[in-house]
């Protein structure tokens, strides 16, 4: 019986002797010749350590210290192999004959120095056998000495233990689905090749070589060896949070050995995994993490493009809503390069595999069209996988969302947000109303020469137009009558902008003819739309279903992604605020893990996944973790812990992890001189009815902590004016709108759970110095019109003190908090490099990573970008608090409703004072000139929050309307 010592391969540093972690994806079954299991120019050694005989054949499977004399009965040889890098050459002239393998004979056993010399030769004949790689590599060699072609894949880490195990069928933890329980009728039993690596283990079937499943080495992860257990003879259990696995072996020993060898194994290297970690999280805390901060889309899509662009072996992509004709580098000077879709393809073709899952959305609630998404990036390239959960009605969820944003590189960067890879999200500092460009109108363009919905533009003007390239213009003959697309279309057009382009050299000549498939049509159709908005591309920033205002219009047909479904002359388009961050090696390992965790549960989940062109999906070790090949520039060490909200239905785990909500409450409670918290929510204050997250309950403790203290602290909030559902509040909203609202304000400012109504309990009007309500609002001119619409905050950030930071996708609601709703990840950042800074007129020594963030922040909101004399270097002073802060939200709010009289309004206290407000026109009606010197008076983007809006309205949905039938958990 051969059993293998702990693994002793050393670290190599010839790369190019590395066997590479895509060979993963590219096992064959063990008896094919050609698999890739050793490394090249390394031998390997056999060295027998213990000869161990029986006196019985009894003792054989009974552990037993006495040594048997007996020749009849066999020995356990214990031997130790060795793979691993040596100084000395290797010589090449290796024997080609079968070496013969020593056979005893007589008494010569019996004695004990004839046992050595037994060992000795067997060892030399072991030793001789594989040095030839025509035996070594036979399969039956490589089971003797436990290896596969998964044992010395670099990025998997160490050598663990491995071999042919029976493994019994089912024990996995889905959600409503487990079979009859325990049962044997339930059961099979199959043949599996078992790896043990650092934090997982696999199961592979010899004859393909395919994973057929991974287990996650995890907090509960556990051995059980008892019968009462495992309920099979000499069985071995394997427990995680995920699944049960049970085992069995052809003896006592042999189980209990492999039970031992890989606890032992997972107790050794994969300690980290078994413990529960800060705040409850699946990940430890990781040092010295180089970290960078995005505020808005703009830097966070430049950067995403460019790393995916170095990725060598795997992009994991999860979002709520994707969008695959995203332009990702704006303005658009490169035609379709860097579209999502066209890195992702290229990508693939370049042998890069890529995963994507998307949120299953219920169609009838949402418009997101998940569907379109995965179809369009499936015909893309076979290298590109994507799914789509939960699935509404065999797993019984209907309520909840996957609401995390993330893309993986390769294992080793991953960027954690707010941000959706989909319209509407790209934006900069200057947060635009308007996207017009030089371009007026749409025009009608030969339908032979562009696919329906192409952004053909040309300016309008008496004469002909002009539509600008680099350096050159070209004449537009503008005798038709334009018409905004879908408002009917004109038949007869005299002008054909790819004749045009073609004649001035801009394009392809003509090629679409009749014999062509309707495939290369359409592709020739796009590659002319991106070259009419590379024409555009200096004016343009948002194309088709980019430009949009979804409290106006929610998305319409979005498989027509350049056709406008607003008109942009006539609406403004809503201003996108959010916050994303991006984090390397051991952090971007454990995001990783969350993804993989849940592509192998909805693998398990959903049968049309169960194919083996759905590959499992392995986590690299964390060992090596530190080798980055590529990171993001401009960014700053932190200590870093990735947090999630995870549970049952979303990732397939027995307890949910509610981490991201306990990382918040503890930020609060330890905070000591201020919070800044960016939220597209705002429901919290605990009533263990309705609402249950406790975030409001530790800002308003935290308040009262420091009133009592006597000491100086700050809250500062910022969310949207609307919640971002399609209403027109001149008309109330909606029951969507009026839903979130009613819980937002309850937070604040309602009822008696409210954080003011705590505060005012304790110190009466004393909390207007503590705590701010913000939200963010701008204007511009647009058609000669001067039109304002709100900023919308979706942000899921909190800034501490200068150096604790939470970003990712959780918004402040139990949706996001409570674990066992939306599926959520958040990184939290705790600075380790300070600056000088002021803290209240005194010195202090801030975090790098949290100042530079809350000064970006605070720059852009309070218009200190453009106004120098602004000063928001100290967060926490009476003069920044009450002369910058304060001044600037309550002058800006007045101004804004002074010119434009718009809502939300505190003057507006309940429905029916709605007319009255609106029927009183602003100043941008009466007296556009003054109007104008008005505006000039804004700085930044924050004005107060509205508390008293409809403040006297019940704005519960109504008994009867679409949203009263909901349960109330979906608002909050």
């Amino acid at each position: 019986m051969l059993r293998q010592q702990e693994p002793t391969v050393s670290t190599l540093h010839l790369t190019e002797n590395r066997i590479p972690f895509s060979a993963v994806y590219k096992t064959i079954g063990f008896k094919e010749t050609g698999a890739r299991v050793f490394l090249t120019a390394l031998p390997i050694t056999a060295k027998i350590l213990e000869v161990e005989r029986f006196t019985s054949a009894q003792d054989r499977f009974n552990i037993t210290s006495q040594r048997s004399v007996s020749k009849a009965l066999p020995a356990v040889f214990k031997i130790e192999m060795s793979h691993a890098e040596r100084r000395h050459t290797i010589n090449r002239n290796l024997e080609r004959n079968m070496p013969s393998l020593p056979r005893g004979g007589g008494e010569e056993l019996a004695r004990e120095e004839q046992v050595s010399s037994r060992k000795r030769q067997l060892e030399d004949y072991l030793n001789k056998l594989l040095k030839m790689p025509m035996y070594r590599n036979y399969h039956a060699t490589m089971e003797f000495i436990d290896v596969s072609q998964l044992s010395f894949i670099h990025d998997l880490g160490p050598k663990g233990v491995e071999g042919m195990v029976l493994k019994r069928s089912g024990g996995h933890r889905i959600p409503g689905l487990n079979c009859c329980g325990h049962s044997k009728m339930c059961y099979r039993w199959s043949k599996r090749w078992m790896v043990v690596k650092d934090s997982f283990l696999v199961l592979m079937k010899p004859d393909s070589g395919a994973i057929s499943f991974v287990l996650l080495v995890d907090k509960v992860f556990g051995i059980k060896m008892e019968t009462k257990d495992t309920e099979t003879k000499h069985g071995v259990r394997i427990d995680c949070l995920s699944r049960t696995l049970v085992l069995k072996f052809t003896s006592y020993r042999h189980a209990r050995w492999w039970g031992q060898a890989v606890d032992d194994f997972v107790r050794k290297y994969g300690s980290n995994f078994l413990k529960d970690h800060r705040f409850g999280s699946f990940a430890n805390e990781q040092k010295n993490i180089p970290s960078k901060w995005y505020v808005n889309g703009k830097q966070y899509m430049e950067d995403v493009a460019n790393a995916l662009e170095e990725a060598e072996e795997e992009i994991f992509i999860t979002d709520w809503w994707l969008s695959p004709e995203i332009f990702l580098k704006r303005p658009v000077v490169e035609g379709n390069r860097w579209r999502l879709d066209s890195i992702l393809k290229r990508q693939a073709q370049k042998g890069v595999r890529i995963f994507v899952m998307l949120y299953k959305e219920v169609e009838l609630a949402l418009g997101i069209n998940s569907e379109y998404s995965k179809r369009t990036l499936l015909q893309l390239h076979p290298n590109i996988k994507v799914m789509r959960h939960p699935d509404h009605v065999s797993s019984s969820v209907y309520l909840w969302a996957h609401h995390e944003k993330i893309v993986v590189i390769d294992q080793s960067v991953a960027f954690v947000g707010g941000i959706d890879l989909a319209y509407g999200r790209w934006d900069d500092v200057e947060h635009r109303l308007t996207d017009i460009g030089s371009v007026t109108r749409t025009f009608p363009v030969s339908a032979e020469n562009t696919s329906e919905g192409s952004p053909a533009m040309a300016s309008q003007s008496n004469g002909p137009s002009t539509v600008h390239t680099n350096g050159k213009s070209l004449p537009v003959d503008t005798v038709d009558q334009p018409k905004l697309k879908g408002q009917g279309k004109t038949k007869k057009t005299r002008f054909s902008i790819r004749r045009h382009l073609q004649k001035h050299g801009l394009a392809p000549a003509d090629s679409v003819s009749s014999g062509e498939s309707s495939e290369e049509k359409t592709e020739a159709a796009q590659d002319l739309q991106a070259d009419v908005i590379g024409l555009m591309g200096n004016t343009r920033f948002w194309h088709g279903k980019d430009y949009c205002n979804f409290v106006h219009k929610d998305w319409v047909q979005l498989d027509k992604p350049f056709d406008d479904f607003i008109d942009r002359h006539i609406t403004p388009r809503m201003p996108w605020h959010d916050i994303a961050s991006v984090v390397h090696g051991k952090a971007a390992r454990d995001v990783a893990r969350h993804f993989i965790q849940r592509w192998n549960f909805t693998k398990i989940m959903k049968p049309k996944y169960r194919s083996l062109s759905y590959p499992y999906l392995l986590p690299k070790s964390h060992t090596t973790a530190n080798e980055i090949k590529y990171q993001v520039p401009g960014c700053t060490q932190t200590n870093v812990q990735v947090l999630r909200s995870a549970s049952d239905w979303s990732a397939g785990i027995k307890y949910h992890e509610e981490s991201i909500h306990t990382a918040y409450v503890n930020a609060i409670e330890n905070s000591e001189r201020y919070i800044y918290i960016e939220n597209q929510f705002f429901i919290s204050c605990a009533d263990n009815k309705v609402v249950h997250n406790k975030i409001g309950d530790a800002i308003a403790k935290r308040i009262i902590k420091a009133y009592r203290d006597g000491k100086k602290y700050r809250v500062y909030v910022v969310t949207p004016l609307l919640p971002g559902f399609e209403g027109n509040i001149n008309t109330g909203g909606g029951s969507a709108i009026q839903a979130v609202m009613h819980f937002n304000y309850r937070t604040m400012i309602r009822g008696d759970c409210s954080i003011i109504s705590q505060l005012k309990k304790e110190m009466g009007d004393q909390w207007m110095i503590y705590i701010s309500f913000g939200g963010l609002r701008t204007h511009a001119e647009l058609e000669g019109k001067l039109v304002t619409e709100l900023i919308y905050v979706h942000s899921k950030m909190l800034i501490a003190d200068d150096n604790t930071v939470i970003i990712g996708s959780a918004n402040i609601n139990d949706r996001s908090m409570l674990g066992k709703r939306d599926s959520e990840v958040a990184v939290i950042f705790e600075d380790i490099h300070t600056v000088k800074s002021v803290m209240d007129g005194q010195e202090y020594q801030a975090g790098r990573f949290g100042l530079s963030l809350r000064l970006e922040c605070f720059r852009m909101i309070l218009g200190a970008n453009t106004d120098p004399s602004i000063d928001v270097t100290d967060p926490i002073s009476d003069q920044f608090y009450k002369e910058v802060w304060m001044t600037t939200a309550a002058r800006n709010a007045t101004i804004y409703q002074k010119v434009f009289r718009c809502l939300p309004s505190s003057d507006v206290r309940s429905i029916f004072e709605l007319d009255g407000f609106l029927s009183k026109p602003g100043l941008e009606k009466e007296e556009p000139a003054r109007a104008q010197e008005e505006l000039k008076k804004i700085r930044g983007f924050l004005v107060q929050f509205p508390l008293q809006f409809l403040s006297e309205q019940n704005l519960l949905p109504p008994i009867g309307s679409k949203e009263s039938m909901v349960p109330m958990d979906v608002w909050t």
